[in-house]
C-alpha cells in the first residue's frame, strides 16, 4: 500500500466526479480506471472525489480504493477532511471522531421543506429522494438495496425526479426565493443551497496551497453539474457519455476532451495528462 503524507507538499491535485466519470454509468465499476489510479498513488497525487453522492456512499468507495484523501460530498455541500491530514490550522464548521468538516451547503431539512412547498403547488409532478423508498431508489439508479440506503442518507442535497420539464423555470423561482438553486445532473435534478462543486474545490485547493507552491489542479466530469468544478482548475477534462457524445452544455476554452466514456475515458485522458505534466516538470527543473 502506498501511503500519502499530507505534511509533504504535493504539486498536483486531481478532483473527480464519480457517476458516469470515474464510475461506469451502468455498472458503477471503476475497474477500467485502476491503471491511472495506481499511477496517482505512486506519484503521491491526491485523488479527491467531488460528487453528488452522500458521505456514506463516498466512504464505501474510499474504502474500496484505499483512498485516504479528503472528499467533497453532495455537489459541494461539505468538505470532509480526515483528522490530522493537514498539519496547519484552518477554519472549519465542525468535527467528529473521523473528520474535520467544512460545511458550505444548506441543511437537508431546509431542502425538504422547500421541496414540499413545490409538491404542494405542483402535486404529482416531482419526487425527491426523501419521498422514495430504498427499493425505488435502487430501481431508478441500478443500485443494490444497501447502496440505495446509503444514497438516501442526504445532508446537503436533495435529488428529485421532475415529470414535467416545462416546470423548470417555476421551480427555480421557488428555489431562489428561499436562497436555493436547482442543478441538473446526469440522472436527477438537485435542489441545493448556495454551494457548488467549484466553490468547494477552491476551498480545498487553498488548504493544500498553504504547503505547496506552483500547485496544479485537474478535474474530470461528464455533465453540466460538473461545470463549476471544471471552470476553476488548470486542466478541465470532460469524459464522454455512454453513447460517445459530450455534454454540449459544457463549454470552456481550455477543455480537454477524454477519448472515451466513463472510467476508460477517465483513465486514458488522465494517464496522458499526468505524463505530460511530469515531463514538463522535469524540463522546467533542467532549465532552471
Amino acid at each position: 500500500m502506498i501511503e500519502h503524507s499530507s505534511k509533504k507538499a504535493c504539486s498536483l491535485l486531481v478532483f473527480t466526479d464519480l457517476d458516469g466519470t470515474l464510475l461506469d454509468h451502468d455498472t458503477y465499476s471503476f475497474a477500467p480506471a485502476l491503471p491511472a489510479i495506481t499511477i496517482l498513488k505512486e506519484k503521491n497525487v491526491p485523488l479527491i472525489f467531488c460528487t453528488s453522492k452522500t458521505r456514506a456512499e463516498i466512504e464505501e468507495i474510499q474504502l474500496q480504493l484505499d483512498n485516504i484523501h479528503p472528499f467533497i460530498s453532495e455537489n459541494g455541500g461539505a468538505i470532509f477532511i480526515p483528522k490530522d491530514y493537514f498539519s496547519h490550522r484552518f477554519h472549519f464548521t465542525r468535527e467528529n471522531s473521523h473528520y474535520i468538516i467544512i460545511e458550505l451547503g444548506t441543511s437537508y431539512p431546509k431542502l425538504r421543506e422547500v421541496l414540499n412547498q413545490m409538491n404542494t403547488l405542483f402535486p404529482g409532478k416531482l419526487r425527491g429522494f426523501g419521498d422514495l423508498t430504498p427499493k425505488e431508489v435502487a430501481n431508478l439508479c441500478g443500485f443494490s438495496l444497501s447502496q440505495a440506503t446509503l444514497a438516501k442518507k442526504r445532508e446537503y442535497d436533495e435529488p428529485f425526479i421532475l415529470e414535467d420539464e416545462s416546470l423548470e423555470d417555476a421551480l427555480e423561482e421557488i428555489a431562489s426565493r428561499s436562497l436555493l438553486q436547482i442543478n441538473r445532473g446526469g440522472r436527477f435534478y438537485h435542489l441545493i443551497g448556495n454551494s457548488d462543486k467549484g466553490k468547494a474545490v477552491l476551498k480545498l485547493r487553498d488548504l493544500y496551497g498553504q504547503k505547496s507552491t506552483n500547485l496544479k489542479t485537474v478535474a474530470l466530469g461528464d455533465s453540466l453539474n460538473d461545470l463549476p468544478m471544471l471552470k476553476v482548475v488548470d486542466y478541465p477534462i470532460l469524459v464522454q457519455k455512454p453513447d460517445g457524445s459530450y455534454d454540449p452544455s459544457v463549454k470552456l476554452d481550455n477543455l480537454i476532451l477524454a477519448p472515451g466514456s466513463g472510467p476508460s475515458g477517465w483513465c486514458e485522458a488522465l494517464l496522458k495528462l499526468v505524463t505530460t505534466i511530469h515531463r514538463r516538470g522535469h524540463k522546467d527543473r533542467r532549465d532552471e
